[in-house]
């Protein structure tokens, strides 16, 4: 079985989504790219979470091939494709239908730096990309034409996209997405927080990003 230890990552990756209460169901993905074949490894279709396993994760090559695997790839495996090609620094792909931030999504509104812990894991705004039909590859040029330097991205009436080196990486931008934009809804229902300077945020970030964990 080809790449066993990365079916084995983007499987518990893909599981730790409805653990998160990012997904319902069977909606959302999780997908990682290895950097030796440029092969990448993507949730199934319609397969229940609970009911996942590394066998059952498809590997694909960049132009949408099945490579190996015996069901057939997330409907959403397009849009992960086309950021794979078009970011060579991407290595993790998630996508969520989160409820906070899907309601920011929803409203076309994108998250301002409201938290330090939005300076610290995003170091900028978390944006908006503008609608895109789902299927093809037009969701994922929009990202790549919308997520600037943020690790994600609420693209208008749909959801949230999250990238990272790897898929845990990307797992958790989106996990923190969700948790800041339930934060800031709250903050909203109180009034109206006041934004952080851009020179804070830009020091908050480099001193996480140097700092912050074991070394």
């Amino acid at each position: 079985m080809l790449l066993e230890e990365l079916r084995q990552q983007v499987c518990d990756a893909n599981r730790m989504l409805p653990a998160a209460g990012l997904v319902t169901w069977t909606s959302g993905n999780v997908s990682g790219r290895d950097p030796s074949t440029g092969y990448v490894v993507i949730k199934p279709s319609g397969v229940r979470y609970e009911a996942m396993t590394p066998a059952d994760m498809v590997v694909l090559d960049l132009d949408g091939r099945v490579v190996e695997g015996p069901l057939a790839p997330s409907v959403d495996a397009p849009t992960h494709l086309v950021v794979y090609r078009h970011r060579e620094d991407v290595g993790g792909m998630v996508h969520t239908h989160s409820p906070y931030a899907t309601a920011f999504a929803a409203l076309g509104k994108p998250i301002p730096v409201y938290l330090t812990a939005i300076a610290d894991e995003f170091g900028c705004p978390i944006p908006v990309g503008d609608y895109a039909q789902i299927g093809e590859e037009e969701i994922g040029q929009e990202i790549l034409r919308s997520i600037g330097p943020s690790p994600s991205i609420l693209m208008k009436n749909h959801g949230v996209f999250a990238i990272g080196p790897s898929a845990m990486a990307a797992v958790k931008a989106a996990v923190m997405t969700e948790d800041v934009a339930r934060t800031v809804h709250y903050a909203l229902q109180l009034g109206q927080p006041d934004e952080i300077p851009a020179e804070e945020v830009a020091r908050a970030h480099r001193r996480y990003v140097e700092q912050y964990g074991q070394r």
